[in-house]
């Protein structure tokens, strides 16, 4: 759980947390353990590059939902945003341009938010 609170923050785990009912708990915990403990934790990578890696195979994916946290876990782990715009840009060639262009418009959507979050003192 610390690493999972370590990469996509307080926040997002408390409301993971708070929402979890009886159906979802057994995927919780699976996340957690093997997500977060078993790969998150591992030594090959660090947390800066994992970051990166996910936004691209997010986008390659499609899935969209994932990216906001996944943006802001990357600025948090020491990532630039000419970083996050080169991982997608990379991400294009192999995940495709809409999939890439939609990945593009979420990440923009989410700095923005991160930087009107930060002017009001709450990031």
């Amino acid at each position: 759980m610390r690493v999972r609170r370590d990469v996509l923050g307080d926040v997002h785990v408390d409301r993971a947390v708070r929402e979890t009912t009886a159906f979802t708990a057994p995927f919780q915990e699976f996340i957690t353990r093997t997500a977060w403990a078993d790969v998150w934790s591992r030594p090959g990578l660090d947390r800066r590059t994992r970051s990166l890696v996910t936004l691209a195979l997010l986008t390659a994916l499609r899935a969209e939902h994932e990216i906001p946290m996944h943006v802001r876990a990357a600025i948090r782990h020491g990532a630039s945003r000419e970083e996050i715009a080169e991982t997608l840009l990379h991400a294009s060639i192999y995940a495709g341009l809409p999939a890439a262009n939609a990945a593009f418009a979420i990440a923009r959507e989410t700095l923005a938010e991160m930087d009107a979050e930060s002017a009001s003192g709450q990031g």
